[in-house]
Parts: structure tokens; sequence; C-alpha cells
């Protein structure tokens, strides 16, 4: 579908598929078509399903296309009040639970888990003739947020915790709503949760704590040293790799020295996801026009990583930096020769930003852009515009 939208982006054409996905309850195609610039307001009130379907679908992805600024003045709001009692019926009674009074059936429940949008997953259950996902809380959830109900902190936090899974709907919508609310009863809620014995507990504190800081778009920026201190301390004393991994994140999106200091050292660890959160996290946020030694001495190594994500990133990190030490772009130029595509390409992206001509032949043997997870067309393009602006 990517591939197809970058040979042909009709607006006519566009909104007919937008309409054709919905029906066919495709919601991640709706939204991906929905980013590419189809407008939801050209379908007739009979060419969409009718919302309560697609909160019974249990995918968070189709009510969110139904729920677009362009459609949303047609559901008044006693609709979405039933709506919401709708989600959170099968929230409350389990969905397994309901599917069985539903169809009637003692039988097995098929479960698989299956992408929902872009970004999220859900399970995807089966029973008899009837297929719903689990994605109800996640429902219920944005339902609250346009209804302007406000659940606890505890409430949100019990509903991403039933998945335990940071890649699932529920957990994403829960983690986006309470790091949005930017207050201090969140925070230290969130904040409490780095003493809990359980990671799962730890790990959803540190995401809500950092994308509160993420997401201050005030002058203040009041979170900023707060959430420096925490991820500084918490970087030290945390045993579990996936919260540690998290922590590391946070930590990368701070401008600051201390931040770098306390990410170098994990830069030799033996998991690549903490590397990895190394990699993307050194200096990126830096307004200097150099990395320090240290920072610059790390990157050159986690380029030569033996996992290849984590040289992709370290190449990604250092090509969008301002460091121009041709130490760098000679380090980036070795990556063309890489045996994995995905490092190529970075090293491309990363030469053209440097404005090295050596991106220019490079990016003319990888070829057009391949469709896929990891953006070839975003980071191939800027080979692309320094050749044209330099006639080569």
């Amino acid at each position: 579908m990517k591939k197809l939208l970058l040979l042909d982006s009709d607006p006519g054409l566009l909104d007919a598929a937008f309409c054709l996905a919905v029906r066919t309850y495709s919601g991640g195609i709706a939204q991906l078509l929905l980013d590419h610039g189809a407008d939801p307001g050209s379908c007739g009130p009979d060419e969409l399903m009718p919302l309560r379907e697609a909160v019974d679908s249990g995918s968070p992805a189709l009510v969110e296309v139904l729920l677009h600024h362009r459609i949303r003045g047609r559901y008044p709001r006693s609709e979405l009040l039933r709506m919401l009692d709708l989600a959170r019926h099968w929230h409350d009674t389990g969905v397994e639970t309901e599917l069985r009074r539903r169809t009637g059936s003692r039988g097995t429940v098929g479960r698989t888990r299956v992408e929902d949008d872009e970004f999220y997953s859900v399970d995807e259950l089966t029973l008899g003739e009837v297929t719903v996902r689990d994605g109800y809380a996640a429902i219920l959830t944005r339902l609250e947020e346009l209804l302007g109900i406000r659940s606890s902190f505890e409430e949100l936090r019990n509903r991403a915790l039933a998945h335990c899974d940071q890649d699932h709907a529920a957990w994403g919508a829960v983690t986006i709503q309470l790091s949005s609310r930017c207050d201090q009863e969140t925070w230290t809620a969130a904040a409490a949760l780095r003493a809990h014995p359980d990671p799962a507990h730890r790990l959803f504190g540190a995401e809500v704590l950092r994308l509160t800081h993420l997401f201050d778009g005030s002058d203040e920026d009041a979170f900023a040293g707060p959430a420096l201190g925490v991820f500084t301390e918490w970087a030290t004393e945390e045993a579990d790799l996936a919260v540690l991994t998290e922590v590391l994140v946070a930590l990368g999106e701070h401008a600051d020295p201390r931040a770098d200091a306390a990410l170098m050292l994990y830069a030799g660890h033996p998991d690549p996801r903490v590397r990895g959160a190394v990699a993307r996290g050194l200096g990126t946020w830096s307004e200097l026009p150099a990395f320090s030694d240290d920072v610059r001495e790390a990157l050159l190594v986690l380029m030569t990583d033996r996992d290849t994500a984590v040289r992709r990133d370290a190449c990604l990190t250092v090509g969008q930096a301002k460091d121009r030490d041709p130490v760098l772009a000679d380090a980036m130029a070795a990556l063309l020769d890489d045996a994995e595509r995905q490092v190529q390409v970075a090293a491309v992206h990363g030469l053209a930003l440097h404005r090295d001509e050596r991106c220019v032949e490079a990016s003319r043997r990888l070829g057009p852009p391949r469709p896929g997870t990891f953006p070839e067309e975003h980071y191939l393009d800027a080979a692309w515009r320094y050749a044209w602006r330099n006639g080569v």
C-alpha cells in the first residue's frame, strides 16, 4: 500500500479508497490513507460503517479513523457516551466472556497477534463466525479523552498493565493520555513506580515520565530538570533490560552532558537493545557544533557493532548531528560496503547531510527505495537532493 501511494496520490482515488478501507474494517489502511491526504469528510453517511460497529470490532485504529476531526461532528455527545458504555462493557466483561455470550459457543477461542495500525498491535480473537480485536481498553481511553472524562492514574495504569506489552494499543493509548496531562499529580504517581518490584510497573512509570517531558510544550519546560535527575539515577540501579532500555531512551532526549555521560556507561553492554538506545541517544539533542571526544569515540565504536540495528542507528546519529569531523564522514563511508542494506542506506543519508559526494554513487548502486519498515525513501531522498543541488 505504501508503494502504491508513492506511485499514485490522486485525491479522488484516495478518498474512495478510504471509504472502502473503513467499510472492510481495515483501520490501519484507512489511517495510512489519511496520512497521505485522504479526506474522510468526502464519505457519505451510507459509505461509512456506524461507529457502533467500529467499537464492537475492538479495533482502536478503526474507531480512530471514524473519530477523525472532519467527521467527528456527525456524532452527538449522547452517541459518544453510548459508545463509551459499549467499550467499557467489552473491557469490564472480558473479550472471551463476551464472545461466548454473543455466540453461545463453548468452543476454543482462536487468538492471533495482528497489527492494528502502523505503531501498535492487538490480539484478534475468533469464536465460530465472530472475530474481534482486544483493543477495547484503548478505545475506552480515547473516548474518555474526547468526552473530557478524567480517569484516575491507577485505573489507566491497570488498563495498560492488563496487557504488559509496550506494543499493545492499550499501553500506547494510556501512556500517551497520561503524559499529555503534564501535571505534577501524574508525574508523582509515575515516579513512585520506580521502586515497584514488578518490572512491568517500572517500565510503565518510566515511559509515562519520558513522554511527559517529551510532550511538554510549555516555555517553562518544567519537567526537564526532574526528568534528567530521575533517569540519571535510575540508569545506575535498573536491572531489567526492558526498563533499562526505556530509561536510556529517555536520557537520549536530553541535551545535557550528564545524559551523555550516563549513556556512555552502557555503550559496551552485552544486550543490543541497550547498545541501540545508546547509539540513538548520544549527543542527538545537543545544539553544540561538535561531539565531545568521548561521545565521538563511543559512536565510532558503535558504528562497527556486531548488531545491524546498532550500526544503523549509530550511523544515523552521526549523520544527523552537526559535527563535521572528517573522521566521522570516513566512518560512514566505510559502511557503504556493509553487508546489510539498511546500514548502507543510513550511510548514504548521513554522507548526504554532511555534503559528502560519496553519497551520490552509493545511492545509485542501491537503486530505488524498497518498501518496508525502514523508511528508505526518506533517507535516500537526501542523496537525491544533494545530487540535484550540485548537478551531479
